[in-house]
């Protein structure tokens, strides 16, 4: 059983939520919050597998979520925390993810109506591997394109599927299976990629994760 605390000021977004996944064997939400502190108070008291939360709520609509992903990360490292947002805002990835990938997700509003979708971002991010939403991946790419990013620029189109394959937290075996590669190749394009942006990271593991994303966010350009 994978337990969960919600936190969401929207009272309807966050009663469906609640609804939704209880309709989902293996998942129990032990609190749904409304704003910062009851989350956190909820979090400290229960400490359960993920905690879904939006970026923005009160008491100040700012930054919310990312300060709940930071004090889980202090306080409770086995918590997984999966962002909901309206907003594919490279600040707010760059922001949840500036301590790590591990047990850490990004997946828009407009997804949670879709059981599957968050389910499968749940189960990522609670088995300690990332999930990012692809739309997401998309915007960020696209933003470091309008820039004129010229190591982007330099990647294949092959390359940039492979790119945000990876990105999006999947492994080898599932970018192959996406693209319809072998996972040599998929290896191959990964390292091609890796030299050409100048990154480092661990090819088989979440840093990798990490270092594609941290790149893809970087607001310099």
């Amino acid at each position: 059983m994978t337990t969960l605390v919600i936190a969401e000021d929207s009272f309807l977004v966050r009663e469906g939520m609640v609804r939704m996944l209880a309709s989902s064997p293996g998942l129990q939400v032990l609190a749904a919050c409304e704003d910062f502190d009851a989350a956190i108070r909820a979090i400290d008291v229960v400490e359960p597998d993920v905690v879904l939360t939006d970026i923005r709520m009160p008491p100040t609509r700012t930054d919310e979520g990312l300060r709940v992903a930071g004090h889980c990360r202090r306080k409770h490292p086995a918590t997984g925390v999966l962002l909901l947002s309206q907003y594919a805002d490279a600040g707010y990835v760059k922001g949840l993810l500036a301590d790590g990938t591990e047990g850490r997700g990004y997946l828009l509003k407009e997804r949670v109506g879709d059981l599957t979708d968050l389910v499968d971002a749940i189960d990522a991010v609670a088995s300690g591997r990332s999930a990012i939403d692809p739309k997401v991946v998309e915007s960020l790419v696209q933003r470091r394109a309008r820039a004129g990013d010229n190591e982007l620029a330099a990647l294949s189109p092959r390359e940039r599927e492979v790119l945000a394959a990876v990105a999006q937290g999947r492994t080898n075996a599932a970018v192959a299976a996406a693209l319809h590669l072998t996972q040599k190749a998929v290896e191959k394009h990964i390292n091609s990629i890796f030299s050409k942006l100048g990154l480092t990271g661990d090819q088989h593991n979440h840093p990798r994760v990490r270092a594609t994303l941290m790149y893809l966010s970087d607001q310099r350009n």
